[in-house]
């Protein structure tokens, strides 16, 4: 068993449901500890982040990822316990294998392997980890990023281990994600009785030709490296349950992820330029989920692309599609952001898993990149 599974198989039976670290960041700095890393404990609220440099000039190069998981489901669905590191032939199962314990793993056995070749630096080294990127996102990287820009500290080039792979390690990287943005429109009718709806006001008929014309809504990429933007419906509720009473609101929840040629203030000032042309009342309350980043500098991404194909022979695709990641708070710094991590088809599902191959693959990668970049 190699030390990059081991660690990987350590971390998965620590039950860090978000954002829960359940002591994940405490047993990754005993070991940077060793290397003689400087460790700084950052705790903002119920969330725990690490951040830990070595070296003392040059440009900083840093790995980003998160100790915390998603909820497991129903346990009885999985074949064994999600908080177990189970073999099953060349995979690791358990909750976090993939998304991305497994990723943290290979960070620090890269960097272990990197300095027992290496042991003097043309640059820094840095590991950014915390408990809340699959929770709300507000005490995390976001919180840290502050912190650091306090002290003047700036990340040149940041890797973050989020699950890239469509079949092997490596095929693709995300050079930038699409933004998030979420909206909750409540529209006001007056109930009644559906024997009377000439006494009464259904949200629901007032809706449908602005409903129509919402779902039709999209936004053209204007970069060339991202999906047109389209707005997606994702709750809509009204009603008293009752089958004669006509009900007097309407909820309805939308989402569009979208790329930097669109703006929010553009989406949000289409959207309700709809709604407004129908006599219709209602409020609407709007939530920022990330701002879309692209990076567009070369150093970093060449430096991937190279590694990639030195280590697994690959030509990586470089991508952007996907949700959003805690890079989104790295990139706005004027950071070069690149992903890169291990297939992502079992993420957040029952029987989550990551294959072993991926794991020594991404330990040599990354340790490649880490001769490129700070040796």
């Amino acid at each position: 068993m190699s030390k990059t599974i081991d660690l990987a198989k350590e971390l998965i039976s620590k039950k860090s449901i978000t954002p829960d670290d359940a002591g994940c960041q405490q047993l990754i700095a005993e070991r940077l500890n060793k290397l003689g890393f400087k460790v700084e404990h950052l705790r903002y609220g119920n969330v725990d982040n690490l951040w830990a440099t070595l070296g003392v000039s040059g440009p900083l190069f840093a790995f980003l990822g998160h100790t915390d998981v998603v909820p497991t489901g129903p346990i009885e669905d999985w074949d064994s316990d999600p908080f177990i590191a189970t073999d099953k032939g060349n995979l690791i199962v358990g909750r976090g294998s993939a998304d991305m314990k497994g990723s943290v793993a290979a960070f620090i056995t890269s960097i272990e392997d990197f300095l027992g070749d290496h042991p003097s630096l043309t640059g820094r080294i840095g590991v950014l980890l915390t408990s809340d990127e699959e929770g709300p996102a507000v005490n995390g990287v976001c919180k840290v990023v502050e912190y650091l820009e306090q002290k003047g500290e700036k990340i040149d080039w940041c890797l973050v281990g989020e699950p890239t792979a469509d079949n092997k390690v490596g095929d693709v990287i995300k050079i930038g994600r699409r933004g998030s943005v979420s909206a909750k429109i409540i529209v006001k009718g007056t109930q009644g009785h559906v024997a009377y709806p000439d006494k009464a006001n259904n949200p629901i008929h007032m809706f449908s030709l602005p409903l129509a014309e919402l779902s039709e809504l999209s936004w053209e990429d204007q970069t060339g490296k991202f999906q047109d933007s389209v707005l997606q419906i994702s709750n809509l509720n009204s009603g008293t349950g009752a089958t004669n009473v006509i009900p007097g609101e309407l909820e309805l929840d939308l989402n569009v992820r979208h790329s930097p040629s669109t703006s929010v203030e553009q989406i949000k000032q289409d959207v309700e330029s709809i709604i407004s042309k129908y006599e219709i009342e209602y409020e609407s309350t709007w939530k920022i989920g990330g701002k879309p980043f692209l990076t567009t500098q070369e150093v970093l991404i060449q430096a991937v692309k190279d590694s990639i194909k030195e280590v697994s022979g690959i030509d990586a695709l470089c991508s952007t599609d996907g949700g959003t990641s805690d890079g989104r708070f790295i990139a706005p710094t004027g950071s070069e952001v690149v992903e890169l991590g291990p297939g992502n088809a079992s993420i957040h599902k029952i029987n989550e898993s990551v294959k072993k191959e991926d794991l020594e693959e991404l330990n040599k990668i990354y340790k490649t990149l880490l001769i490129k970049l700070v040796s």
